[in-house]
């Protein structure tokens, strides 16, 4: 992991950890190194979600961009995904998504994509990072009418809505959904998306107001969505993240399906369809061992990746795989998307409804879940350094797998974008993994805090 990005982009506090400062270090640095790559004078799109410091950081990095020559298109506010589909559409050389996804509004992100819709290679990264860390070069300064242009995009919405639609075959005419859009970037398109292919829709939160993202709705609290679902007698709620890169579901019965289950559920509609490459699912070390099981007993293959969405598109890059994803809802099928998207994942999952005629809960059951639980230990800087040095963390982590034996497991790491260590325990046994879990995090706080 690099010293500014980390999993996902740069990501802090802004105007403290992600400043002003920062970012148009940011901009000037990516600018230098797209005119060296390419000769010429860059284009570069910037997008945002909805948080209060969305305007500031984008004017910053915006003017980083010009200042060493790059111009520059604002699309506003959008999911990640759309910005990482439409630098490839635009053919512009790269792309920036302002954003901190599933985190509170105080929080903010820089992520940079390259003209082919993927996220920077290290390599790339690392020379970003050289530049502004190290001050290995200084950005040349442009003058005159070298100086670039920031002008604003109009159509980015329809061009984003009509790309999903594209993506399935079938229509939901006579379905009756609920959406919650996490009062983030979904609230400019979940609507008109799922309404144009059919469905009768129930949106919520998706009114932003530049505090509200992620404050208790959307993927990361469904509470509000499972009691919307129940109450209303719907078949299924989709509950977005504040940049709508991920999604997780909601039975008729408000049961939450995880991202693990969508997986699950797609890739086996996929295999049945002769869609699934390589019959081969890439999930990561924290997907639930019911999934595992699953696929063993459905002939599918699996390979499990680092925690992290790269590390998973990495494998399906390497491989020639189609699908993969998180726990979390961060889902991609590469045929269609070059990051995970929550507004596709749930076109997916309508369509396998749609087409085999049952209900999400049916098709949800035919995995088991093995209980899980997670602690997230609020850790220093420092602490997440000392993580992997610390010998009294890695015993009580050898005694919870002596405890456990064949019938669980212990995975303890380190938060890519946030100042936490992870603590998770899978197992048949709730009581028993719950107090091994409790007891781990104690040491964990005690020594990293």
């Amino acid at each position: 992991m690099g010293r500014l990005f980390g999993t996902d982009g740069a990501r802090g506090v802004a105007n403290t950890e992600i400043s002003c400062e920062l970012a148009m270090s940011i901009g000037k640095a990516v600018s230098m190194v797209l005119t060296d790559a390419n000769k010429n004078r860059p284009r570069v799109l910037i997008g945002t979600d909805t948080r209060i410091s969305k305007d500031m950081l984008e004017a910053a990095i915006a003017c980083g961009l010009c200042s060493v020559g790059a111009d520059v298109m604002t699309l506003g506010v959008v999911p990640t995904p759309a910005v990482a589909y439409l630098v490839n559409r635009y053919n512009y050389d790269a792309a920036i998504m302002i954003s901190a996804s599933h985190n509170p509004c105080e929080y903010n992100g820089i992520k940079i994509f390259q003209s082919d819709g993927y996220k920077l290679p290290d390599a790339i990264e690392d020379k970003i990072e050289a530049i502004i860390l190290d001050e290995v070069d200084v950005p040349p300064l442009k003058v005159g009418g070298d100086v670039g242009r920031i002008r604003a995009c109009e159509n980015t919405v329809h061009d984003y809505i009509d790309h999903l639609k594209s993506t399935v075959d079938c229509r939901f005419d006579g379905m009756e959904i609920a959406l919650d859009c996490a009062n983030g970037s979904a609230s400019i398109s979940a609507l008109k998306l799922f309404t144009d292919l059919g469905a009768k829709v129930h949106l919520l939160h998706a009114l932003p107001d530049g505090v509200n993202i992620n404050d208790h709705c959307g993927s990361t609290d469904m509470a509000a969505l499972q009691a919307y679902v129940k109450e209303h007698h719907l078949p299924v709620g989709f509950a977005f993240d504040g940049d709508a890169d991920r999604m997780l579901a909601v039975d008729e019965n408000g049961t939450v399906v995880d991202g693990d289950q969508i997986i699950a559920i797609c890739a086996s509609q996929m295999k049945k369809e002769g869609r699934l490459k390589g019959d081969t699912a890439v999930v990561t070390v924290m997907t639930n061992m019911g999934f595992y099981k699953y696929c063993e007993a459905e002939g599918i293959r699996y390979t499990a990746t680092k925690v992290g969405d790269r590390y998973v598109l990495e494998e399906m890059l390497k491989e020639g795989y189609n699908i993969g994803g998180e726990q979390s809802g961060h889902v991609i099928f590469l045929d269609y998307a070059t990051t995970g998207d929550g507004q596709l994942t749930a076109l997916q999952v309508l369509s396998v409804m749609q087409k085999t005629k049952k209900p999400l809960s049916e098709l949800a059951s035919v995995m088991t879940i093995y209980p899980q639980t997670m602690i997230n230990v609020r850790v220093s800087k420092m602490g997440k350094v000392r993580f992997h040095d610390d010998e009294d963390i890695a015993e009580a982590i050898r005694q919870a797998e002596a405890q456990l034996g064949d019938n669980g497991r212990v995975l303890v790491r380190v938060s890519g974008t946030e100042p936490l260590v992870r603590v998770m325990l899978e197992g048949k046994d709730k009581a028993q993994i719950d107090l091994l879990a409790q007891e781990i995090a104690e040491v964990v706080r005690e020594k990293l805090i």
